[in-house]
């Protein structure tokens, strides 16, 4: 391999492991832009390099390149200029085109001996471009780190930004709500369809560490490997209030009356059955984060809604607003003020929308009553003659999937 080439291979191995702190190129050949520099960011969980490009008359334009875009970049920058340096944590290299035309590679096997030694203890250089935020969790939670959220040194890993600000964005509606459960030392919860359990144990441990109350948290879901990793994983964290088992939710026990039912992306009418035992056991909270919502699709009888439930793009979308609205009807019915928020950012996931239910009590009877007709009258706009039949199937055996 050529100076040229090595220094390439060395920019882009500093790159995977984000020890760059900055990278310029210099003394162009024949270029206007006298100077290219470069610094290691990262943005919604995407690493990149972004350059600064010193143009004439003192104005600078910049792009932003990816790992997958480094070659092309980088190969016609080194054709264009006479010396470029890498700067590092590490150390440094330069590459640079002599007065005799040879070309010269200083510092590359002492930057590669450094970079031969642990990834894990080398200190990063990477720049976040994402706005600052102070989340309920830090990322170096015992958890976290379990779960392959964090490393073992509580940096989040750049795949799993998203589901991070999901955590805890979630715990950040609890915060909201968490003045309907203040008033109980102990707080019974159950996570229906609980799948991996990602939610069971950030509500577990905020609820536990950082509000100071005693919790028994119950997760159902019907995968038994899953359910086994968590239970061991719920001792191994000394967890000792969770509790998890494999069984259908239609089985969640009814003997005593939750405080919260949480549901993350319980799959089409897996969460209409986790709604229908939440109703049932009376939960005080019900927060809940819908997933596909297919049910409806071949069931809509609503010629008002023709113009647009007659394509299917547009009618996939309809589904989604008419299933969580008619979700919502329900349990207002029920005595329940309801709304829907955004849980996290559409980036992170597109099954973004979470219920958030808290029953009222003394609600008059005449009141639900009117609820209750309101909707009957929506089944009936929405399905036609299907009306009666909606929902019929929850009863008809375990549905669960997350």
């Amino acid at each position: 391999m050529s100076s040229k080439s090595d220094f390439l291979e060395l920019v882009k191995d500093s790159f995977s492991k984000e020890i760059i702190k900055k990278l310029v190129f210099s003394r162009p050949k024949n270029s206007e832009i006298s100077k290219v520099s470069a610094r290691l960011v990262a943005h919604r969980g995407k690493k990149m390099l972004a350059f600064e490009y010193s143009l004439p008359g003192n104005t600078v334009s910049h792009k932003n390149a990816t790992e997958g875009e480094l070659d092309t970049v980088l190969s016609e920058l080194i054709d264009g200029y006479r010396q470029a340096n890498l700067i590092t944590t590490l150390g440094d290299a330069e590459w640079k085109i002599s007065s005799s035309d040879k070309e010269v590679l200083l510092g590359r096997d002492k930057l590669i001996r450094k970079m031969s030694g642990a990834p894990e203890v080398f200190e990063k250089a990477i720049e976040s471009l994402d706005k600052k935020k102070n989340y309920i969790l830090n990322g170096d939670e015992d958890f976290l780190i379990k779960l392959g959220v964090s490393d073992k040194n509580g940096r989040v890993h750049d795949k799993r930004q998203g589901k991070f600000r999901q955590i805890n964005r979630f715990l950040e509606h609890i915060e909201d709500i968490y003045g309907e459960l203040a008033d109980k030392d102990e707080l019974l919860i159950y996570d229906l369809c609980c799948g991996k359990s990602y939610l069971s144990f950030a509500v577990y441990y905020y609820l536990t560490k950082v509000k100071k109350k005693r919790v028994k948290l119950l997760g159902i879901d019907l995968k038994r490997d899953v359910i086994t990793w968590c239970d061991a994983l719920a001792k191994e964290l000394g967890y000792v209030g969770m509790t998890f088992i494999y069984d259908d939710v239609t089985n969640t026990p009814r003997d005593v009356q939750p405080d919260m039912v949480i549901s993350l992306h319980a799959c089409d009418l897996a969460t209409d059955i986790v709604i229908d035992n939440a109703i049932a056991l009376r939960a005080r909270v019900i927060l809940s984060t819908p997933c596909c919502h297919k049910y409806l699709n071949d069931k809509i009888n609503a010629p008002e809604l023709r113009f647009v439930s007659a394509y299917p793009k547009l009618r996939d979308k309809l589904c989604e607003a008419l299933t969580d609205g008619i979700r919502l009807a329900r349990l207002r019915a029920n005595g329940y003020d309801v709304t829907a928020l955004e849980l996290t950012d559409p980036d992170d996931t597109p099954k973004n929308t979470l219920l958030r239910c808290i029953l009222k009590s003394g609600v008059p009877d005449s009141v639900l009553a009117d609820r209750q007709a309101e909707y009957e009258q929506i089944l009936q706009f929405v399905l036609g003659e299907n009306s009666a039949s909606y929902l019929k199937e929850i009863n008809n055996g375990a549905v669960n999937d997350n």
